[in-house]
């Protein structure tokens, strides 16, 4: 088969190959490619061409505190560490998600690192407080290793965990934690970590009790591309039995600060990679632009190779910003996503977590309202 032999099977909706994408990365021309991707995100998302949604959240950290000792990750603090180290209290949270709700956001991401000394009933306490004080929020909260190091601390199994959890009022899981679904990669990045298996049997059970959860890619941290593309293959299986991934972000290694010295990766390789993840996940509706480690230049590009949804603005984001690197971008307003959105020629959607719109922004009166 040729490029475009491959290309036109994946628009006929065949699925494509490990082989073909790993062909895909290295042979297609970038903008055939992004034509593609782009064709297929309104297969899948008919308004894609002319609108892009996004999101107003906040990620809080509840805790810095983390054993797991991953090579790529300079946010965290060891336990025990006084000077650093934190766990934040309910009404610090509480704060936050006040001035969340102030600007019309409606999701918030907890998340933090595998604190030893924090069980079930503290995540418990957290969500029910949450809920109970800003029901109009949705809690999209705890990565698939923070669910497994939560069982594992309170002697719980996994489903019992997410029943608790769901039961005190959480709403869906993100995809955080994947990093690249090779359990060679994990072996020399993150060996303490949930393992291929374990982050899959995590969202797995979410998706039997009836949470949806998202997923994600972060490439450059010394895999192959074939390896990438068993990444796809791996969360397209699952959803192949669950459906229960409702969309995928991927964004590029920032090795500033950590242990990990890896080259940067460019903004055509990050082109490639949303055009391709559109391409082989042809069984998850929604793709996520990333601008904090790509900056709102590429990811306005991205909803041209694929993407459909700009994601969140993210109120506070601490665990890449950890890196300190200069390269990242400072932060995105509410205001300044809009923007950028209409500078692509789309029209800005307003969303909440499960793609339900919110609000248009598509005259001056609304503009001049934000």
């Amino acid at each position: 088969m040729t490029i475009n032999d491959v290309l036109d099977k994946a628009l006929a909706g065949g699925r494509i190959t490990i082989e073909e994408g790993v062909r895909l990365y290295h042979e297609a021309d970038l903008f055939e490619l992004g034509a593609a991707a782009n064709d297929l995100c309104i297969q899948k998302n008919p308004l894609a061409g002319e609108r892009a949604t996004f999101l107003v959240d906040r990620n809080i950290n509840y805790t810095n505190y983390c054993y797991t000792l991953c090579k790529f990750c300079a946010f965290y603090r060891l336990p025990g560490d006084m000077k650093e180290g934190y766990v934040r209290t309910n009404d610090e949270i509480f704060k936050k998600i006040e001035e969340l709700v102030a600007i019309g956001g409606t999701q918030v991401l907890l998340q933090g690192g595998h604190n030893p000394d924090l069980g079930i009933e503290y995540y418990e306490s957290l969500v029910r407080e949450v809920r109970q004080k800003f029901p109009q929020v949705h809690v999209h909260s705890f990565s698939a290793s923070e669910v497994w190091h939560i069982a594992k601390v309170s002697k719980l199994s996994i489903r019992d965990v997410l029943l608790r959890l769901k039961a005190a009022g959480l709403n869906s899981l993100p995809g955080g934690g994947a990093e690249i679904l090779v359990d060679r990669v994990r072996k020399m990045v993150s060996p303490l970590k949930t393992k291929v298996s374990e982050y899959f049997e995590v969202h797995r059970a979410a998706h039997e009790i009836g949470l949806i959860s998202t997923s994600t890619m972060v490439y450059g941290l010394g895999e192959t591309i074939e390896e990438r593309m068993q990444h796809f293959d791996a969360y397209r299986r699952v959803q192949d039995q669950t459906r229960g991934f409702r969309a995928f972000i991927p964004w590029s290694f920032e090795s500033e600060s950590t242990e990990m010295a890896m080259p940067r990766r460019t903004g055509s390789e990050y082109l490639r990679m949303i055009a391709l993840s559109r391409i082989m996940l042809d069984n998850i509706q929604h793709l996520q632009a990333g601008w904090v480690t790509e900056g709102p230049k590429l990811s306005q590009a991205a909803l041209r190779f694929g993407a459909d949804d700009f994601g969140g603005i993210l109120m506070e984001e601490n665990v890449v910003s950890a890196t300190g690197s200069d390269r990242l971008y400072s932060g995105v307003t509410k205001a300044e996503a809009i923007r950028l959105i209409r500078e692509a020629g789309k029209i800005p959607h307003q969303r909440n977590t499960n793609y339900e719109i919110v609000q248009v922004y598509s005259s001056e009166p609304e503009l001049a309202a934000v």
